[in-house]
């Protein structure tokens, strides 16, 4: 790779609704690769704004890795709601799936909203697997756990987020362009659906529909036969990359799933390879047994967000564009949605890359 451009040995097909998949042009039938990574776009966007990340996995990876870059949501699809959203995305990687019957293992790598969407269609692809557990006394089946499970029939390896606004956007800064006035936030939860319209509803946490709590508060369980968290517990990791500022979309402790005083203290990269990676923290799974709703804070759902998705463990990795030129494009940079103009957030795509299990 030479100034954040490839060379031409990565084979492409655009789908019939506008998608695109990607593979190695060297690959041979009989070294297809079994592990497919899903790559979804953020609000607005299209398939191919991860062009550049997915040609870029598969010239590192060439003979592992199929990509598929998600169609079904672009534009102003993405203003229908996280639900209806995570509908479409479910069924378009089972239909991946059925075409490309030698896949064995499934990653997901997400921008922005992209990484709710893709919570959601786990959720809707997770087939659990039981463990019977036996009476340590009688030696008896005692009951059945889920421990684990498939995706889409596939064994579950990756799921990267990468500023995905986890805990929503509702208030505490959590939409910087919004510049922290409590006023302004107030207002912005009241009008939001009518410029992202479902979506929007779904972000600020303003959605009740038939009394249920909000959706990003029903991702953080399992209901019924949606079982979000035991999917998102079947992957062998979890990252969360997050820009430690001038994201002016998406804050910090959203994306990297935190609270006010969990932000760490960061300083300058001094690593040439990953120039814009500032910080990396391993966070274990937490054993939440209290009842969180008593907890005296400030936002109890926001509480509850953080509380219960920290009950899987999480990778954190945080990234600082704050000495580029277009640091105030730093929602983009760090996906490299434009190759020509992004390009400088090239070496957080490689650290993905460098850290993917296969």
């Amino acid at each position: 790779m030479e100034n954040g451009r490839l060379e031409t040995d990565v084979c492409s097909s655009e789908t019939a609704n506008g998608g695109r998949n990607l593979w190695s042009c060297d690959v041979s039938d009989a070294s297809l690769p079994d592990h497919l990574v899903v790559m979804v776009h953020g609000i607005l966007g299209s398939a191919d704004d991860w062009k550049f990340g997915a040609e870029l996995f598969v010239h590192k990876l060439p003979d592992k890795l199929f990509v598929h870059c998600s169609e079904r949501n672009v534009a102003k699809r993405t203003l229908d709601g996280v639900d209806i959203m995570g509908e479409r995305l479910t069924e378009e990687v089972l239909e991946v799936i059925k075409q490309k019957p030698y896949l064995q293992k499934i990653s997901f790598v997400t921008h922005s909203v992209g990484g709710l969407v893709a919570r959601y269609a786990i959720g809707k692809l997770f087939r659990p697997l039981p463990v019977e557990i036996t009476n340590d006394i009688t030696g008896q089946p005692r009951e059945e756990l889920f421990l684990n499970g498939t995706i889409g029939g596939l064994e579950p390896m990756n799921f990267v987020t990468v500023a995905t606004p986890h805990l929503g956007s509702r208030g505490n800064k959590q939409v910087p362009f919004l510049f922290g006035v409590t006023a302004i936030e107030k207002v912005a939860g009241h009008v939001i659906h009518w410029i992202f319209r479902r979506t929007g509803r779904h972000l600020f946490l303003t959605d009740k529909d038939e009394g249920k709590p909000p959706l990003l508060r029903q991702m953080v369980e399992d209901h019924g036969d949606n079982l979000f968290m035991s999917a998102l517990y079947s992957f062998k990791r979890r990252v969360a990359y997050a820009n430690v500022g001038y994201d002016h979309i998406v804050g910090w402790r959203t994306s990297s799933i935190r609270r006010d005083n969990e932000l760490p203290n960061w300083e300058q990269s001094l690593n040439e390879k990953y120039p814009h990676i500032v910080y990396e923290e391993f966070c274990k799974a937490l054993d939440v047994r209290e009842d969180v709703s008593a907890y005296e804070c400030s936002d109890k759902i926001e509480e509850e967000l953080v509380t219960y998705i920290s009950r899987v463990s999480w990778e954190k990795v945080d990234v600082s564009f704050h000495n580029s030129r277009l640091r105030s494009a730093a929602h983009s940079l760090i996906q490299v949605k434009d190759q020509n103009m992004h390009s400088e957030g090239a070496d957080v795509i490689q650290h993905m890359i460098d850290h993917l299990i296969l």
